[in-house]
Parts: structure tokens; C-alpha cells; sequence
């Protein structure tokens, strides 16, 4: 795909600023090294899973009765690998989260939460998290003011007009509430992993209100990549309809892309978003069983890992995400001080001429 070289040019900018986001913008670095890293791991049951998930891969939208969600919102490396992988991948995220102080607890005990809530999860069959009746902690999470309306649309509004190819103006006018509606269609820079890739938004005014809904282009996982480079599929659409989910009815996977509705409350949750009076073990925990949900989608799997889990030491996801947690802090500073290096070469080089 052609890539957005501004876009890319953030995305190495923002892998400086932090091992979190240096985590989240390059799985495919993850992928690479999983098998040495965690050879253990390759033994454990399969299953349609996630990939790239961390914390910042939980968000909510609304369901089609108009209910507030909340779950894993962004399925672009999904892939078949081994369950543990999700769990060992969210841990580390929540260790990095942990090292930058965005998180209170300690890493055992986080490893301990995700680890029970999928169990959990797994025993129980699975339930989405609909913020409606229940929930009221985490529906408080979902809707701080940092996910303000007005500030949200004006957000958007800012956002420049672009000229989108003729197939993706088609695309993103059939996601449109009613045909012939007109709208103009901006350029949006969001995510990590995903930065650098083509992503369009169609904003439009309808009953006296703004309404968003954005196309972002999609690729085969990099897992795929990493463990057999001839198995190319997309996986978005096939682990979306599987999970035990109470589902999007915006959300369209087309021809390799990925549209689905934007507004204040149909967003991903960023840890800077999360409000100071949280109740951290339980929010870990929420992930842990929401990963049980998506992975619920391979029923056949699920009595080989409920066995597998019975045969695991304690703290097993602890011990195993600290060799990975090492590795992504390892390649950070490599990077850090590689891009630091040229910085310097570049004014050193300027200054010459």
C-alpha cells in the first residue's frame, strides 16, 4: 500500500518518546522474536487471536439497541497463534504502563488480574460488557471528560480536506446513514501500529448534527509474516463475527479496509484518558475476560486451554512476560540512541553546507 511518509515520520518520532508507545508501533518486532523468546509458548493451544494487543486496544462503540460497549476495539493483526501470546503481550503492556507511571499496582499483581479474568472468562463461556445496567466503574472510565463532544467534533472539524481515491470516496459514502448525503472526507492521524497507513474520515451534517465515519487501510498480520510468509489472509472480519460480542453495526471490513463510526463514546481509550479514582486490579481483570471473549470465538480450543491453564504454575504469565518486557525495553534504547545519532549528523551535515 502507499503510505502516508508524514504520517511515518510521526510514528518515529512518537517510538522515541517512551517504551509503551515503542511497544505499540512495532509489533511485527514482537512477531519476530516470540519464538525465541517465549519457546515454551509455541506448544500452547491456538486460536483466533488478537495480535498486537496492549492496553491502549480496549475502547467502547454502541451496539445496534444503541447501548454503550466497551472491549478490544482494533483487530488489524489478528491472526492464528498461540493464546498465550495475547495474554503475555497485554502483560507487557501493562508492565511498560507501570515503568512510565500511568499504572499504581505492581507488575505480579497485574499479571495476576489479567490472568484470573481470563480464566474466567474462559470458564464462563464469556459475556460482552455492555455499560448500560452494569458496570458503572468501568462506564465511568469510558465517558471522563477527556472524551468531551464538543471537543471531539471540533477536533475533527480542524481537520483539512483531502481528494480520497474514487473507490474509497464509494466506500465511505455507502457507510453514511442515508444515500446522496453529501460530506467532505479528511486525512486523520490516529493509532501507532497503524501510522503511516491510509486512513480517511467522511464528515457530514445530519439532523442538525456532525456525524464521523473513517476508512483505514488494512494488511495481513505480521504474525503472518513472522511464522509463514505464504499464509497472507486478513483475519479483521473473521474475529470480529466470532467473539462473544455484542457487536458494531457500523463496523464494515471491504476489500481491505476497515470502516466503522467515529463519535465521543466509539473511540479507543488511551491510558492518559484513564481517570486517577480507577480501581486498577478490576480494570486488568475486564481485559483478561474481554481477550477470553475474542478467543471464545475458536470453540474448539477452549477445553485444551482451560486444560492448559490447570497445568500452569501461579505466576506463569509473570515469569513469562519479563524476558519480553526486557527485549522491547533493549530494542527502545537501540532505537533511541540511533535516531538520536542522526539527528545529530543531520545538523552536523547542515551546519557544513
Amino acid at each position: 500500500m502507499p503510505l502516508e511518509a508524514a504520517d511515518l515520520a510521526r510514528k518515529h518520532a512518537l517510538m522515541e518518546s517512551g517504551p509503551f508507545a515503542f511497544l505499540r508501533a512495532t509489533f511485527f518486532r514482537w512477531a519476530g522474536q516470540w519464538a525465541a523468546l517465549a519457546p515454551d509458548e509455541r506448544r500452547a493451544p491456538v486460536v483466533l487471536g488478537v495480535g498486537d494487543l496492549h492496553l491502549e486496544n480496549f475502547g467502547t462503540w454502541r451496539d445496534v439497541e444503541g447501548r454503550l460497549i466497551w472491549g478490544i476495539n482494533d483487530f488489524d493483526e489478528a491472526a492464528r497463534l498461540p493464546y498465550s501470546q495475547d495474554l503475555i503481550r497485554l502483560a507487557a503492556s501493562a508492565y511498560l504502563a507501570i515503568a512510565g507511571a500511568h499504572l499504581a499496582l505492581r507488575r505480579r499483581q497485574a499479571a495476576r488480574a489479567i490472568a484470573a479474568g481470563y480464566a474466567e472468562g474462559l470458564r464462563s463461556g464469556g459475556r460482552p460488557f455492555v455499560l448500560e445496567e452494569d458496570h458503572a466503574w468501568l462506564r465511568t472510565i469510558a465517558t471522563s471528560r477527556l472524551r468531551d463532544p464538543v471537543a471531539f467534533w471540533q477536533k475533527l472539524s480542524d481537520l483539512p480536506s483531502v481528494r480520497a481515491p474514487a473507490p474509497i470516496r464509494r466506500l465511505l459514502a455507502q457507510s453514511l446513514p442515508r444515500p446522496g448525503l453529501p460530506f467532505r472526507v479528511a486525512h486523520r492521524i490516529a493509532g501507532m501500529g497503524s501510522l503511516g497507513r491510509p486512513r480517511y474520515v467522511a464528515l457530514a451534517e445530519v439532523d442538525g448534527g456532525l456525524l464521523a465515519r473513517e476508512a483505514k487501510a488494512l494488511a495481513p498480520s505480521a504474525w503472518q509474516s513472522a511464522a509463514a510468509r505464504r499464509a497472507r489472509s486478513i483475519h479483521c472480519a473473521a474475529i470480529v463475527a466470532r467473539a462473544v460480542r455484542a457487536a458494531d453495526p457500523s463496523l464494515r471490513i471491504v476489500d481491505g479496509w476497515v470502516v466503522r463510526r467515529l463519535a465521543p463514546h466509539c473511540t479507543r481509550i488511551e491510558v492518559a484518558e484513564l481517570p486517577r479514582a480507577r480501581d486498577e486490579d478490576r480494570l486488568l481483570f475486564a481485559m483478561g475476560f474481554e481477550t477470553a471473549n475474542v478467543h471464545l470465538g475458536t470453540p474448539e480450543a477452549r477445553q485444551a486451554i482451560l486444560r492448559d491453564l490447570r497445568a500452569r504454575p501461579a505466576d506463569w504469565l509473570h515469569r513469562a512476560a519479563k524476558p519480553l518486557v526486557e527485549s522491547v525495553l533493549a530494542d527502545w534504547r537501540q532505537w533511541k540512541g540511533r535516531q538520536r545519532s542522526g539527528k545529530r549528523g543531520n545538523s552536523n551535515r547542515r551546519v557544513r553546507r
